[in-house]
């Protein structure tokens, strides 16, 4: 397993390959569908994010409540493919990361082979057993929308499994195709 610390540097994602799993520790950041609305229209506007984008990494999280003596509730993964059309200027401002659930559209792979970032995936279902890696947590941004704000997640041995590399590997792809390649008596379709 490769130690990740975020801010990332283009070598620390240059060294990751579709499939290898990956430990995080330190400081990133969540974010759901409205704010990064948000975030890319303040970008188009010329003004500054409210969280720095440069080798950060944004996990696709809204929690639920903390129980007594927690830093946050279930922190589980939420959908990938919904953050997509938000997805380049954030890369363009430096993000060398995201975290999340199921695959990204094509348009995605190419930004993160373009710009040089990577597309983590993290156990959905498991939000419970996520949070244990999760030991503080702070809102930053748009604490008006809930659940979705933007917090700043301080993560310990956090794990997650990369799905799209600088290079434009797709582990979803590449799983699609080694099923292909079984003796099958049916041609499997892409599996959504």
């Amino acid at each position: 397993m490769k130690e990740l610390k975020p801010p990332l540097s283009d070598e620390d994602v240059a060294q990751l390959r579709i499939g290898e799993k990956v430990w995080i520790s330190g400081v990133i950041y969540s974010a759901r569908d409205t704010a990064h609305k948000r975030i890319t229209e303040a970008l188009k506007r010329g003004e500054h994010p409210p969280i720095p984008l440069k080798g950060q990494i944004i996990y696709y999280m809204g929690p639920t409540p903390a129980r007594p003596g927690r830093a946050i509730g279930a922190a589980g993964p939420t959908t990938a493919l919904r953050m997509d059309p938000y997805l380049e200027p954030l890369l363009r401002a430096g993000l060398k990361a995201t975290i999340g659930k199921g695959y990204r559209s094509w348009q995605a792979v190419k930004l993160f082979e373009k710009y040089k970032a990577v597309y983590l995936l993290a156990i959905g279902g498991a939000g419970a057993l996520l949070s244990r890696h999760i030991k503080k947590v702070r809102v930053v941004a748009y604490e008006d929308l809930g659940v979705e704000a933007v917090r700043e997640l301080w993560v310990e041995r956090f794990p997650a499994l990369v799905a799209n590399d600088i290079y434009g590997g797709d582990l979803f792809e590449e799983g699609v195709k080694r099923f292909r390649e079984l003796s099958l008596p049916f041609k499997p379709s892409r599996i959504c």
